[in-house]
């Protein structure tokens, strides 16, 4: 879809234009369930927040400035939307950053080497991390958030943001190596 044909569908759904909100609809369903799915990693959950933040994303998109930043904007109510259930059932707790080192090693700060190792495996292993740790690498590397972006979204402090995904980042790779090993 051209962007051109984006902004008119945006704008109609504006004027409350149902075909319009159906065609948006089917356009960003699957991308935004799952986003969802990620995070909360129930089919149907993900299903009900996809179909929710719609709603709200229908019923707010007058305030929307700029059209073309549609997709962004419904993206973002999807992941906040995502995190809150996560929040309201106590499986994703924001840590103090007493709580943590309060450096990070950037030793542990280089992308991941996927060459020898399958996108489904990283992907599953990613899933396989605590929930924090899973959330914001899923955030980070596969919804493409930077780390303002990220403090925005989940309330966490700069320096307790970097240094949560430094860590996740190093236990991705620790399951990572023993994967390997065990498949040598």
């Amino acid at each position: 879809m051209h962007q051109s044909d984006l902004i008119q569908l945006v704008k109609h759904c504006k004027k409350h234009n149902q075909i319009a909100q159906i065609a948006i609809y089917d356009l960003f369903f699957k991308a935004m369930y799952n986003t969802a799915f990620r995070i909360v990693q129930q089919q149907d959950l993900a299903e009900d927040i996809t179909q929710d933040s719609f709603i709200i994303a229908f019923s707010k998109v007058s305030s929307l400035q700029e059209e073309v930043t549609f997709p962004k904007w419904l993206k973002q109510i999807v992941v906040n939307k995502s995190l809150t259930h996560l929040k309201q059932k106590k499986r994703f707790y924001p840590l103090d950053v007493e709580k943590l080192n309060s450096t990070i090693d950037d030793e542990y700060d280089h992308e991941f080497d996927s060459t020898n190792i399958g996108v489904q495996k990283i992907i599953k292993t990613i899933n396989s991390l605590k929930d924090n740790y899973r959330i914001l690498l899923t955030l980070h590397y596969i919804e493409g958030y930077d780390y303002e972006e990220i403090v925005e979204i989940t309330g966490f402090t700069h320096t307790n943001c970097r240094t949560l995904i430094s860590r996740a980042k190093s236990s991705l790779r620790k399951k990572l190596d023993k994967c390997q090993t065990i498949a040598i």
